[in-house]
């Protein structure tokens, strides 16, 4: 089939743009022909049809959306904004299908969370217009957070983000959100968790990225410890924090791979207050992690794959996640996980039998004697990252991915 993937942004190392690798990646070996769509395009994506007003940092759609949510403007007037936008973008939409001569189209998000509203109008009407075979993949919805409940729009809301449309089929990526799509709009959907591939062993340090703790400032026999997320305040890394300051083993180093800045830079700052009381040496590395290594302003970069095979701990202390991309690359590169138990992980990952050192939300004295028992262990971390590695090649695979793909095409 000729399959459309479309978002507001295919670029970067957010969820949504991995996740759209790894499913083109599977398309194409079924042997569908892949073409992409959105406001923002980059990394594998690029050359696609750019669409700008697609993207959620459009100012246009930045200025709609603060407003949307700020729950004080009259809808009748957001209403008529968001419908004129989402006039404009229905011709390009329209142009992409028709070019490429869809089969299918794949929304990833943009009928989930309504980071740009105009743009799931837009697609809603052109979706029903042309009663186009469509994949909704839904990795976040509005109602799961909360900049998004302070509005006057919720009829808007239910009725796009998602629409329940005859010609489409929706997927959630976890268990949790399928039960409430279920109750909240009576939509049925599949859940198909995030996945990794798992049957490539992971890449090993090279001489490219032999450099990367002389790059960061840390010694060989100082303890990396590595967050690798954005700077968000669901990430819950406070934890991290706290369970570093209470280790008791020498030359500890903190590490963040990924920039603040998605919803401010206040978090941020309390961190890094926070890392100087507990006195903890913590080194934000956002300027030297970038979607691919390279040089950038003349400077050397990393890809977060390069990073990976130098740490020590990897900490993933989410309050909540979607599902947790970061957690399968962890296993991936048979790390040392530190996990807080969110949601998904509880419902979906969890009771698999993987295992982590676990946190309930907040830093106990049990998880921290494990960890400093584990990493002087070697060989026990060892044995757990193959245990890890083992099960989520059984079920977080791209084999996986292609089995339940199949199956959900076989239903259009």
């Amino acid at each position: 089939m000729q399959i459309g993937i479309l978002s507001t942004r295919l670029n970067g190392t957010d969820g949504v743009s991995l996740e759209v690798e790894k499913w083109a990646q599977v398309l194409k070996r079924m042997g569908h022909e892949i073409f992409y769509c959105a406001g923002e395009l980059g990394g594998y994506a690029a050359g696609g049809a750019l669409i700008p007003k697609a993207y959620f940092g459009h100012p246009a759609i930045l200025s709609l959306t603060r407003r949307a949510f700020a729950g004080e403007e009259a809808p009748e007037r957001l209403y008529e904004e968001i419908q004129a936008i989402a006039d404009e973008l229905i011709p390009p939409l329209r142009a992409f299908v028709e070019e490429k001569e869809l089969d299918l189209l794949i929304v990833e998000n943009a009928l989930a969370i309504p980071m740009n509203l105009p743009l799931g109008v837009a697609l809603t009407e052109l979706i029903a217009e042309l009663n186009l075979p469509t994949i909704a993949h839904h990795h976040d919805f509005y109602w799961e957070r909360q900049r998004y409940q302070n509005n006057r729009i919720f009829d808007l809301l239910d009725r796009v983000f998602p629409p329940d449309l005859p010609s489409m089929r929706h997927v959630t990526i976890n268990s949790i959100a399928q039960k409430r799509l279920a109750a909240r709009r009576g939509i049925e959907a599949v859940t198909i968790p995030n996945v990794h591939d798992f049957a490539v062993p992971p890449p090993e340090t090279d001489e490219y990225s032999r450099d990367v703790r002389a790059a960061m400032g840390l010694g060989q026999d100082d303890l990396f410890i590595l967050q690798p997320t954005r700077v968000i305040q669901r990430k819950g890394i406070e934890l991290a924090i706290e369970l570093t300051h209470w280790l008791d083993l020498p030359h500890k180093r903190m590490v963040i791979s990924h920039s603040a800045g998605d919803e401010g830079r206040d978090y941020l700052h309390w961190l890094e207050r926070e890392a100087r009381a507990m006195q903890v040496d913590l080194r934000m590395a956002d300027e030297q992690v970038q979607p691919q290594r390279g040089r950038l302003n003349g400077r050397k970069v990393y890809s977060l794959w390069d990073i990976y095979p130098h740490a020590d701990l990897v900490t993933y202390p989410s309050l909540y996640e979607g599902f947790g991309n970061a957690l399968l690359e962890a296993v991936y590169f048979k790390r040392l996980i530190i996990i807080n138990r969110y949601p998904v992980y509880n419902a979906d990952i969890g009771p698999l039998g993987f295992r982590f050192i676990e946190l309930d939300g907040f830093v106990s004295e049990a998880a921290v004697a494990r960890t400093a028992a584990l990493l002087r262990d070697p060989a026990a971390c060892r044995e757990m990252a193959e245990h890890n590695y083992a099960l989520a090649q059984a079920h977080f695979s791209l084999e996986v991915l292609e089995e339940t793909l199949g199956s959900l095409l076989e239903t259009f």
